[in-house]
């Protein structure tokens, strides 16, 4: 099929670049000329694992283009992705300019049927107003559809998820719109979810809110875990096993981040107050989130007692592993608001420290874990890095001046740690408990 992904963000290029390896002619199009310049000489603006080598492969074979050309873009294709940002506006509204400007010229250039498909994550009856302003601005009544696809990409993951989704949701008005969108995800042999555009937009809310739910509920049980004694691990991993539950989400620490879940869930809540319900246990959902920042860093001035000119060594800033997105990470408050008090900050990140560099000042960037533990008083863990796992910490006791980890994310066993030396603080764990 001849497709064009407007928008070439974290979902749109993961978008535009599956749906070519999966044999389609794909123009993915952005009005950012130098990103569209880089892309063209093979220069990717994020880290994805595996998205570089198929974006080589995909031009090569002649099947992926990239364009500022919004007239190109919109005559070469049959279906077009909207896959632009909806950010988050001062009251947790989700921002639909882009969305409004991409319909507008969209419409502008159409010159025969197309199918405009929502791939943003937008407020539930967002379609409406596409379809309206789609409607306001074509020329001699050319016909169109309207549909919702929802994506439910995991970023360092997203290739997979989309290969091997556990669901695609379509939201169709027509049988045309239908067929085309089946057809167009066929090969992937996928369970599809068809439903009407309304419901497919809020099953993306529904379904990041709930995860999100998860994490902060975790996060709640791992407070009642240190005024017990009990450990947040097993007692994840005995609730995970009831197939009702499900582990996943259930791994407590300094909360959710990212470009995904604090913008859905805020979006979700706006949403639901503009409808006249209010989502009570979103907002605690949020509350808890943001909490748990503030008990992570209490648990620091709790075991350094004096933060000011003291040494601390970070370990990981992007939001999660396999990602160089600090969008949101709960990293860049814990770093600024130990930077306020005077802390020196160390830190290292596999794949984050670019960006992180333009976000954050005045702290030292080292290009390995054991730089950043010279020396420091402490060290913390903020991203569950797999290599962050393999380290020697016999040899980190010895570059320390203390021999102190608080530990954000619970990778590490608390028993070993006490059993080498260290002062090991988690969240939610315990030592007594031994396997």
């Amino acid at each position: 099929m001849n497709i064009s992904i407007v928008g070439s963000g974290y979902v749109g290029l993961v978008t535009g670049v599956c749906l070519a390896e999966l044999g389609n002619q794909v123009i993915c199009l952005d009005n950012n000329k130098k990103k569209i310049e880089n892309l063209k000489k093979g220069q990717v603006p994020i880290f994805e694992p595996g998205l570089h080598e198929l974006i080589v492969a995909n031009v090569k074979k002649k099947r992926l283009k990239f364009t500022s050309d919004v007239k190109l873009a919109v005559k070469s294709s049959e279906i077009i992705f909207i896959a632009v940002g909806t950010p988050s506006m001062p009251n947790g509204e989700a921002d639909l300019i882009g969305i409004e400007n991409v319909a507008r010229n969209i419409a502008k250039n159409m010159d025969g049927y197309r199918l405009i498909v929502e791939k943003s994550t937008v407020p539930v009856q967002t379609g409406e107003w596409v379809k309206h302003t789609i409607s306001n601005n074509v020329k001699n009544k050319i016909k169109f559809d309207v549909a919702s696809n929802p994506e439910f990409l995991r970023e360092g993951q997203a290739i997979s998820d989309f290969m091997h989704p556990d669901r695609i949701v379509i939201g169709v008005e027509s049988e045309k719109a239908k067929n085309l969108l089946v057809n167009l995800y066929k090969p992937l042999g996928a369970q599809l979810v068809i439903t009407d555009i309304k419901s497919a937009e809020l099953i993306k809310h529904a379904s990041n809110s709930f995860l999100a739910t998860k994490i902060s509920f975790i996060n709640a049980i791992s407070r009642i875990c240190e005024k017990t004694g009990a450990d947040v691990v097993e007692v994840a991993r005995g609730m995970g096993l009831d197939r009702r539950i499900g582990p996943g989400f259930l791994n407590a620490g300094l909360g959710y981040g990212g470009s995904c879940f604090p913008k859905d869930v805020d979006a979700f809540i706006t949403i639901s107050e503009k409808l006249g319900y209010n989502f009570e246990l979103l907002k605690v959902v949020k509350k808890i989130n943001d909490q748990q920042k503030d008990f992570f860093l209490q648990k620091i001035k709790n075991n350094l007692w004096i933060i000011k000119d003291k040494t601390v060594g970070v370990l990981g800033i992007s939001f999660k592993p396999n990602t160089d997105d600090i969008r949101n990470a709960p990293s860049l408050e814990v770093i600024r608001s130990l930077q306020s008090e005077g802390a020196k900050i160390k830190a290292y990140d596999p794949r984050g420290a670019l960006k992180a560099k333009d976000a954050l000042k005045g702290i030292t960037f080292c290009t390995d874990s054991y730089a950043v533990c010279k020396k420091a008083d402490c060290l913390l863990i903020l991203t569950e890095w797999d290599e962050f796992k393999e380290l020697d910490f016999s040899k980190i006791k010895k570059l320390m001046r203390h021999p102190l980890i608080i530990d954000g994310r619970n990778i590490y066993d608390p028993l070993k740690f006490e059993k080498i030396g260290f002062k090991y603080i988690g969240i939610g764990r315990s030592a007594n408990f031994k396997r």
